[in-house]
């Protein structure tokens, strides 16, 4: 691939710079090198420090609901929020949000152009993909003058590139096994890179039920101020309407048991009643709004937020691809569980969506994730398996999966091959489904993007 800032000097186009991104790094966009090293000493080249609070946040599942309850809810109280995120699904500018919005072409390049002239002067280090994109969304950010910013870690926690900026409040959703080739076989393992995130003497939150013993004993060493959910912070539910459909949610409390410190000048124990779902579906998102509205509170004293715009916040949140139900008929609900238990919360919400003659499913996924174990949950569930192959050296062919699939899960298969394969696979579904049945695209962020290009297309 050739790099098009070597006739001009610097790129013209943010699809220009995002080539180039790619040129730096052995690996090119889908590089994985984890360490601080490259990113702490592009940071200080570029005199990046903290003018605002950071909210970092990690977590295996979950960790893209969170930070999309932080951005609405401080979006909804006035307050100018820079959100980090990836990947993304259909544009790069997705990954760098100001004020709501993502940012455009013009302030990206103008973020890029700033740190690689800073990389070259310092010796043209050679940064990831993502590692130049994380230091240029602080960039972004500081250039709008934002007023809290959202970091959602990319990959593990204690080596990847948003940790070069010390949070005021950090979170980990939740801890399962994925990415073991870089992070450890074990939970133990994965609980201490995620625990990474949590600075000494600064709110640690921990929306895992049961997290390891790794990320507790580093809390406590580095002397982290610790929220478990269940024990510090946590949700009830009140009574669901009798007759109403499976799987509805009603108003629920979120409670917070204040440390000792903060609960000096007021309650030891905070309510916040009647609160409504949250906007976005799954079983587990009430746990994820928990951790953020935990934040939010711990936050206060800098970041001051009302009830109105905690309302507001969870009920106008959107994030998609997670349970993202499009509208139509048929039914369409996409989701970007790739790994285990991201793929059991996709089965329980599946399970409390009320009747459907037939479940048809579009699946796509690399090669590198527990497949057998992701596809596990389903089993039972899907009448007919449209297998699809994805682009890139990652990823695994739609015969691989169809071979798990037989291997047990139930239901018909078929498979796409090339580099239309998810399209291909969607229309056959389309073609198929009734309006009483539904359409799961799931997988990888590749499957669903490719969907989701594809429904724009359609509808």
């Amino acid at each position: 691939m050739s790099d098009p800032s070597t006739a001009t000097g610097t790129p013209a186009t943010l699809a220009d710079w995002l080539v180039h991104l790619e040129s730096l790094h052995p690996r090119g966009q889908a590089g994985i090198e984890l360490g601080l090293d490259r990113v702490l000493a592009m940071r200080d080249a570029l005199g990046q420090q903290p003018f605002c609070p950071v909210i970092t946040v990690g977590g295996t599942n979950g960790k893209g609901s969170t930070t999309a309850y932080l951005e609405t809810i401080y979006t909804a109280a006035g307050y100018r929020v820079g959100c980090y995120t990836s990947p993304h699904l259909i544009d790069y500018n997705e990954r760098v949000r100001i004020g709501g919005e993502p940012a455009d072409d013009a302030v990206l390049c103008a973020a890029f152009a700033r740190v690689e002239a800073a990389r070259r002067a310092a010796g043209e280090i050679a940064l990831t993909y993502f590692e130049f994109g994380t230091l240029a969304a602080w960039e972004a950010f500081a250039a709008a003058r934002v007023d809290v910013i959202v970091l959602e870690v990319g990959l593990g926690g204690r080596l990847d590139a948003v940790n070069a900026w010390d949070a005021d409040c950090a979170i980990v959703t939740g801890v399962a096994l994925d990415h073991t080739d870089w992070l450890g076989s074990t939970r133990e393992a994965i609980g201490l890179e995620k625990a990474g995130i949590f600075r000494p003497g600064r709110p640690a939150i921990c929306g895992e039920p049961s997290p390891p013993s790794t990320l507790l004993d580093h809390a406590a060493r580095i002397g982290a101020d610790l929220y478990r959910i269940g024990e510090d912070f946590g949700y009830f539910a009140g009574e669901v309407p009798a007759g109403a459909p499976p799987g509805t949610l009603s108003q629920w409390t979120w409670w917070l048991r204040r440390h000792e410190a903060a609960a000096a000048d007021g309650e030891a124990i905070l309510r916040r009643g009647g609160l409504a779902p949250p906007a976005l579906r799954g079983a587990h998102q009430i746990e994820n709004a928990s951790s953020a509205l935990t934040a939010v509170e711990l936050l206060r004293e800098r970041l001051p937020v009302s009830m109105q715009a905690v309302r507001r916040g969870l009920i106008e949140v959107e994030l998609p691809g997670r349970f993202q139900i499009v509208p139509g008929r048929p039914t369409v609900i996409l989701d970007v569980a790739h790994n285990p238990q991201a793929a059991q919360g996709l089965a329980d919400s599946l399970g409390g969506m009320g009747f459907y003659r037939r479940t048809l499913a579009v699946v796509g996924m690399l090669a590198d994730k527990d497949i057998e174990a992701t596809l596990a949950p389903l089993a039972g569930k899907v009448d007919l398996w449209l297998c699809a192959d994805l682009d890139g050296p990652r990823a695994a062919p739609a015969a691989r999966l169809a071979e798990v699939v037989a291997g047990g899960l139930g239901g018909t298969v078929e498979c796409f091959a090339g580099s239309d394969a998810p399209a291909a696979a969607l229309a056959r579904a389309l073609s198929l489904a009734g309006e009483d049945d539904r359409i799961v695209g799931f997988g990888s962020f590749l499957t669903v993007a490719a969907l989701l290009r594809e429904l724009g297309r359609l509808r």
